[in-house]
């Protein structure tokens, strides 16, 4: 435990305002950073002597919709020579634009590009900032806290057409199918079928 304090105050201490602190729980180093100052930590993380980050294992987000800032940019990687993992957040709104790192790490491409599909976060510098998982008419974000759990539109396949459609997405009653003897749907019976059989109470 000591010796990841020891490294997350060294790091804090060579970059000094664009790590703004660190905590270390369940035995990994957090640092919280500057978004605008993100390549900056990287760089350092993999190059400085003291720390070898060299692998990244991911970057997403998070999402807390009540905060001003909505979302945690989140990075983690992992230095072989020090056989530890770090992990960086930066807190952005829907407007931040934070700076790409694919010039330290080419690997972050696909990852940033999921982080804005999913969640919407602007990455500045990057050279194919589109979305990588979704469609390409797909309007929002799907892993926002406030998407709607049905979506916007359904696609679906028009065999008389020969093309995909994109239709607002309806509930069929149909297709919604209730079962009043499960448990589960919280209807309240004053005689569950078979009970007539038994009768009454002595």
């Amino acid at each position: 435990m000591s010796r990841l304090s020891d490294l997350g105050e060294s790091i804090k201490a060579a970059l000094s305002g664009a790590v703004t602190g660190y905590d270390v729980s369940f035995d990994q180093l957090s640092l919280a950073v500057e978004a605008g100052r993100i390549v900056d930590v990287v760089r350092y993380l993999r190059d400085d002597p003291s720390c070898r980050f060299v692998n990244i294992t991911d970057i997403t987000a998070v999402d807390y919709p009540g905060r001003e800032k909505r979302f945690d940019v989140v990075y983690h990687f992992l230095s072989p020579t020090l056989n530890t993992r770090i992990r960086l957040k930066a807190e952005a709104d829907e407007t931040t634009q934070v700076p790409s790192i694919i010039e330290v790490f080419p690997g972050a491409d696909w990852f940033e590009r999921e982080a804005y599909d999913l969640y919407g976060v602007i990455f500045t510098g990057h050279p194919d900032m589109r979305r990588i998982l979704t469609d390409y008419g797909f309007d929002g974000h799907p892993l926002r806290k406030d998407f709607p759990l049905t979506g916007f539109v359904e696609v679906r396949y028009d065999g008389q057409e020969k093309r995909v459609l994109y239709e607002p997405v309806r509930l069929n009653q149909e297709f919604r199918k209730f079962d009043f003897l499960s448990p589960w749907e919280g209807a309240d019976y004053p005689v569950l079928p078979g009970d007539e059989k038994a009768g009454p109470k002595s």
